[in-house]
């Protein structure tokens, strides 16, 4: 080893000792003859002092170094001078005097400095990633997906499960976003897909008698990005057989809830974690992944709507939609440009508007006057039924009620932004606090109006629920509820899973309504029909996130900080120039040619 110990190590039990130290020039200055250096790897930073008097050769190459530059050395561990401690470095009571040093390596002049603190563009990060995961941040997020990835493996391990690699290769099936398909240069013409999750091999592992299985799973997408996906992310997959869907709920909870106590102990969690019905939550918070950190609840006001004179309301109604809306704690004290500010908030989020009620005062709803309530334009009604408005939605004088009007699926989504903003505003979303929840029931089949057919709400191998699978003969489809389950944290789906079908009767069934015939069920599906004739035992599984879990477990705005090498936005790959156009020679091996 070129080093004996690590420079975040130094401690004053090493005073005394004389290590040898090897890093990278974190920052070097000069003070008139003696040069101190910051010197720090992985571990974190130690301070070096050059003294000419001392050691002079030492001295001549502390000259010389500059920012990055990767070196060797060699000295006696002191404490430093009483005044000069830096309590904010985990070394700061100690220096290390260079008696020896090596330069390991120069480097160029860093196209930004490696520091926390200097907001730097992301492409520029990405294109030097290699530099910025020198930062101490980054590091640390690398450091807690290690122990969070660790942890996993020791609880499956300790519990009976088998960690088993699944292909990487496999067949293209339709699972709800676009394969990348792999050409095939020894069968020409036909393809590969990279699996967006492991989906049947882990059902075929259940037929196989494993019983309990799970991977930390690589898994491809081909979908449009976000901030919270990438086109190649990771995932424990796990399966269990002969069991139901609260076993499963319990494994999750009690990893989640053992992993923050090891690995981030500082994080607050709300335990046992709540179980919310899909239409509750939808109903209550206008999400299937509600933020339960804070309040700021919705409720629906369709039928008082209708008596007022607003023409956006009665159109709305008349249509089919809702009005529906929440309180806003303090707001009726918002002068107008806090209201503008809503309601281009509103309109970002996609509405075609904000009406808004702002009840000023104190004291009992009931003392509540005209004058005390400030009202969108068209929207005025008598005090009588703002006070019944008022009391639906528990709001009280102070407060101001925020209401929007469309679509039932599209007011929801628009409510949920603009709450999720608001909670974020009004500071009521503990960033120490993980508000994990369950959200079960979803419905089996959603409607697909580009195509005119049912589509599998989770995946077409999910199970109906209990007493629900008489309802597949009907014409009903949209009633049909599901075994499928998600486990949710901070505004953020974690995790996805479901008990499966494992009758082929049930699953053709499926795959009928869903539109597929008998032709397209056997090219795709049929390795998988035909291992459930031979004894398939009933199982479910859940997949939690990786990358999203350390994402909130860090407090990183984006899971490109916890993946150490990500794509961008457009799915680009800014450090290897990938995706970028192969020669024509390895297209001819492959039988492919490209057309505009």
């Amino acid at each position: 080893m070129l080093k004996s110990a690590n420079c975040g190590d130094i401690r004053e039990s090493h005073i005394g000792t004389s290590p040898t130290l090897a890093g990278w020039v974190a920052r070097r200055r000069d003070h008139g003859g003696i040069i101190f250096l910051d010197l720090r790897d992985r571990s974190g930073v130690v301070q070096v002092v050059f003294n000419p008097e001392r050691s002079p050769e030492a001295y001549r190459i502390a000259e010389q170094l500059r920012s990055e530059w990767v070196v060797q050395l060699t000295g006696p561990v002191s404490r430093r001078p009483a005044g000069s401690e830096n309590p904010a470095m985990p070394t700061g009571n100690v220096e290390v005097y260079a008696e020896s040093a090596q330069v390991l390596n120069q480097c160029l002049t860093p196209p930004f400095y490696i520091t926390d603190d200097v907001e730097v563009d992301e492409s520029l990060r990405l294109r030097y990633r290699y530099l910025d995961l020198r930062r101490p941040l980054m590091l640390r997020n690398l450091e807690l997906r290690h122990k969070v990835v660790k942890f996993i493996r020791d609880f499956l391990d300790a519990r009976g499960f088998l960690e088993i690699e699944t292909p990487i290769l496999i067949k293209s099936t339709p699972e709800g976003a676009r394969d990348f398909l792999v050409p095939s240069r020894l069968q020409r013409g036909s393809f590969y897909a990279l699996p967006q999750s492991p989906q049947q091999l882990k059902q075929l592992l259940m037929v196989s008698g494993v019983e309990k299985y799970f991977q930390i799973a690589r898994c491809f997408r081909d979908e449009d990005l976000r901030a919270d996906r990438q086109p190649e992310f990771t995932q424990l997959d796990l399966e269990m057989s002969f069991v139901d869907q609260d076993d499963i709920l319990a494994l999750a909870e009690a990893l989640y809830t053992q992993m923050v106590a090891t690995v981030t102990p500082e994080k607050r969690l709300i335990s046992p974690f709540p179980r919310l019905t899909y239409d509750e939550a939808m109903r209550r918070f206008g999400s299937d992944k509600p933020d339960l950190r804070f309040g700021l609840e919705m409720t629906d006001v369709t039928d008082l709507a209708k008596e007022t004179q607003f023409r956006v309301f009665h159109t709305t109604i008349e249509k089919g939609g809702i009005i529906k809306g929440f309180v806003v704690p303090g707001g009726g004290s918002y002068v107008t440009q806090q209201v503008r500010d809503l309601e281009q908030a509103a309109r970002d989020a996609g509405a075609a508007g904000l009406s808004h009620l702002r009840l000023r005062g104190s004291g009992l709803l009931g003392n509540l006057k005209e004058e005390d309530v400030v009202i969108s334009a068209g929207l005025r009604m008598p005090i009588e039924w703002t006070r019944r408005l008022a009391e639906r939605m528990g709001a009280r004088p102070g407060d101001m009620i925020l209401l929007m009007a469309g679509p039932s699926k599209q007011c929801n989504q628009w409510l949920s932004t603009l709450r999720n903003q608001m909670g974020q505003k009004l500071g009521l979303a503990d960033p120490n606090l993980l508000a994990f929840a369950f959200v079960t029931g979803f419905p089996l089949f959603e409607w697909n109006e580009e195509t005119k057919r049912w589509d599998s709400a989770h995946h077409p191998f999910t199970a109906p629920a209990t007493g629900e699978e008489p309802l597949l003969e009907g014409n009903d489809m949209e009633r049909i509820r599901s075994k499928a389950y998600d486990l949710v944290c901070n505004g953020m789906e974690l995790a996805s899973g479901s008990i499966r079908i494992h009758r082929p009767e049930l699953q053709e069934k499926i795959f009928a309504i869903l539109g597929y015939n008998k032709e397209q069920v056997q090219a795709r599906f049929g390795h998988l029909l035909e291992a459930f004739q031979y004894g398939a035992p009933p199982h479910g599984g859940i997949a939690p996130g990786i990358d999203r879990l350390v994402t909130i477990l860090t407090g990183a705005s984006s899971i490109r900080d916890v993946i150490a090498f990500p794509k961008t936005q457009s799915g680009a790959d800014l450090l290897f120039g990938a995706p970028s156009p192969v020669d024509a020679h390895q297209l001819r091996e492959l039988g492919i040619r490209l057309t505009e």
